[in-house]
Order: structure tokens, then sequence, then C-alpha cells
């Protein structure tokens, strides 16, 4: 954008008035963000929408590796399906998100995946289900996610105050650590009752949750002009990003553990079947220590109140790579699920404190007119890398074993932390005054 440009006008979702600071001090600062209207609807109706989702997962990688049979790849390659768009679209979706009210994008997403659960279950219930209905379904949950997750977390800085906006994120780690213990913890139970199609059908309702708490915003009725091309808006973020050494290098560790240290949807229904020799109860309670060890990670960020500290996520890196290797070992033994249990909930911690205070470190440092194109950037290397490590993780889990699989993961979330850890003198040395949007433009 041109230095004497105007600035367009901003889309917004409407803000009530901001607490007085005796209020933040009042509720601890754990809870400032549910101060805002928006912030308390959206924050509700995901914790509903993020438990189905998580009964879902559970059910869906259980369909596909014991009653479906696939292979430790062909379960990988489910992630893949599902996270490939976010990779290939994620990006010029920022453009969508800074461009349109991020309210009614979502409404359209959340939709489409309402729909999609719900297809799911008509075909698991009625006993139809094939492998590649699985495959074609997942992605195109992908194709709406790829629009969706740009938009949300962009989102989540309209609606809270900027002094807010780390407890904001930390919460919503919170919730989805939430559904992560309590949907895993459901559906072990629903899937020996009831089996895997129940559990489709119950995260399709799931979404009425947030689609309602969407509908209910009161938000700004402001139109934002766009003045230049997409692909200049698209270059314009680009440019920030890579102009911006925390943020760039943030999002290239990010990345590492998206590749290497984040494949449990894979490692998890394989270290409850075969390492452990459990069945699905054991599976659930797998992933329910781990999100009861994100939670715990998530509060006790958004308790802090302070904001993103970036040794503090160093450390919490580095002691997710050590959890990881950990957990390698255990499961080679394969005798002690509760040693499992335990590693994997000290895992959750760490990538909780790890992913929040990326995600803030990333928001915050961003202008707000580049927020959406910026987080975009973030969310497809976060999310888009997901699909690589789980094909990696997948064909090595196949050839190796799960507990080498897991353990060489993090052997390499160690290394991405010794070497952000080795870089931060030259981090320190190289940030400058935050590059603004006439700056990139030149």
């Amino acid at each position: 954008m041109p230095a004497d440009s105007p600035e367009p006008p901003r889309t917004r979702a409407a803000k009530p008035h901001t607490p007085p600071r005796s209020r933040f001090i009042g509720l601890r600062s754990g809870f400032v963000a549910f101060s805002f209207r928006n912030y308390r609807l959206f924050w509700f109706g995901q914790l509903i929408s993020v438990t189905g989702t998580w009964m879902q997962t559970l059910a869906q990688a259980w369909l596909v590796y014991e009653i479906l049979g696939a292979t430790p790849f062909q379960l990988g390659l489910v992630n893949v399906l599902q996270f490939l768009p976010v990779l290939l679209l994620g990006i010029p979706s920022g453009i969508i998100a800074d461009r349109f009210p991020k309210r009614n994008i979502m409404l359209v997403t959340q939709s489409m995946m309402m729909l999609l659960a719900a297809l799911m279950a008509v075909l698991v219930i009625t006993d139809s289900v094939q492998l590649w209905h699985v495959y074609a379904i997942a992605t195109t949950f992908g194709l709406a996610n790829a629009a969706d997750m740009p938009t949300r977390q962009a989102f989540v800085s309209e609606m809270v105050d900027r002094d807010a906006l780390m407890n904001a994120i930390a919460l919503n780690a919170a919730l989805f650590n939430t559904g992560r213990i309590v949907g895993p913890a459901l559906a072990g139970v629903l899937l020996v009752v009831m089996g895997p199609g129940p559990l489709f059908a119950i995260n399709a309702v799931s979404y009425i949750a947030v689609l309602t708490g969407l509908a209910m915003m009161r938000v700004a009725p402001v139109t934002r002009t766009a003045t230049e091309s997409p692909i200049q808006r698209l270059r314009e973020g680009l440019a920030w990003v890579r102009g911006d050494p925390l943020v760039f290098r943030t999002i290239v560790m990010v990345g590492t553990i998206g590749i290497f240290g984040m494949n449990f949807n894979v490692w998890v229904p394989v270290l409850a079947s075969d390492a452990f020799a459990a069945g699905s109860g054991a599976y659930g309670q797998l992933f329910a220590a781990m999100g009861a060890g994100s939670l715990l990670g998530a509060l006790s960020l958004a308790f802090s109140g302070r904001g993103p500290n970036r040794t503090r996520m160093i450390v919490a890196v580095l002691a997710m790579g050590i959890g990881e290797i950990a957990l390698g070992i255990v499961a080679a033994d394969g005798t002690v699920l509760i040693l499992g249990a335990i590693n994997l909930a000290i895992i959750g911690f760490s990538s909780s404190n790890t992913m929040s205070t990326a995600n803030t470190l990333v928001q915050t440092t961003a202008p707000d007119e580049l927020r959406g194109r910026v987080m975009a950037v973030y969310m497809t290397v976060f999310a888009g890398t997901i699909p690589i490590g789980a094909l990696i993780a997948g064909w090595v889990t196949g050839h190796f074993g799960a507990p080498f699989s897991i353990a060489a993961g993090g052997t390499m979330v160690v290394v991405a932390a010794l070497y952000q850890i080795w870089s931060s003198r030259h981090i320190q040395q190289s940030v400058k005054k935050p590059v603004t949007t006439a700056e990139v433009a030149r």
C-alpha cells in the first residue's frame, strides 16, 4: 500500500466498553476475555462443538484402523487429505479473511462441516462406509477448514481488546483441550456401546451451538473496501512475515513441530491397539490424558497474567520433545499403560504452552490491517505441515513401529528447540522496529 494511501476501513466485531482495570485485577486476569460478550458467545459455542469434533476424531481413527482394516500409512493418509487443502489454500484464504466479515465466513464454513459430519454418520450407521468415502469427506472438510482456520484465529483479536488477547488465546486453548478430555472420554465409552456411527451424528448436532453463538453476536456493519489486487495483498502479508525475524522464526519452529511432533492421530491408535495391546477404552484414556495436560498448560498460561514470552515458549518445546522421547521408550516396553498416559499429559502441557504463546506472539506483533493474512501464514504452516508429518509418521510407524516413530519425532522437536536457543542472540540483534505497511509496500 503506498505511504500516502488512506487506510481502508476495517471490519470489526462490535465490542463493549473496555472493562476498568480494577475489574481485570478482580478476575485475577484469568477470565478477562469473558468480559466481552462476543467472545463469551464464541467460546461456549466452540466448547460444545470442539467436544463433538474430538469425539468424531477418535471415532474416525478407530473406524479406519480397526473396522476398515487400514494400515498405519492409510490412517495417516486421512490426515494428509484433511489438512492438505490448508497447506495449498490457507495463505490465499487470508485475503478473504481480511476482505470480508469474519463472522459471515465462519457461518458458511461451520455449516459445511456440520453437513459433512452428518453425511459420515449416515454412511457409518447404514453400514455403507468405505475407505474412499472417508478420504473424500476428509478432503472436503479440509477445503472448508482452509478458509475457517485463519478467519477464526484472526477473529479472536476483533472480539477482545489487545491487552486481553493473550488471555483469550489461552482460554481458547483451554476450551480446545477441555474438548480433548471430555470428547475422547465419552467416545471411548460410546464406541464400546454403540460403535462409531452415533459419534459422527453427535458431532453434527454440536455445530448448532457454534452457529447459534455466531448468529447472536453484535457485529458492527462496517464495509472494508479493497484498494489493491489480491496478488498485491498476498505479497504484502508474506513480505511482512518475512521481514520480521521473530515472527518468521517462530513460524518456522511451529512448522517443524507440526511435521515431527504433532502426529498423535497416527500414533495414539497404534499405541492403544499394538504397543499397549489395549482396546478402544484405552485409546480414549490416552487421548484424555493428553487433553488433561494440555488443559492445565492452557490454564497456567491464562492465569499467569503475562504476555507472550519467547524463553518460556522454547523451554516448553524442549520439554515436549523430551516427553515424546520418553513416551517412545515407555511404549517400546508396552507393559504399563499409565506411564504412557503420564507422558502424554506432559507432552500435552508443553505443547499447549508452546502453541498458545506462539499464536499470541504472532497476533500481537502483526498490524491490524494485515492480521488475517499473517495468521493465514501461521495457520498454513501449523496445520498445513500436519499432512506432511502424518504421511511421514504413518510410513515410519508402519515400517519401524510406533515407539520408534514417536521417539524420532521427539528428537527432531528437541533439535528445533536447541536451534531456537542457539539463534536467540541473533534474533535479539536483528529484531528492529516492526515493519509498517507503507515500508512493506516500498
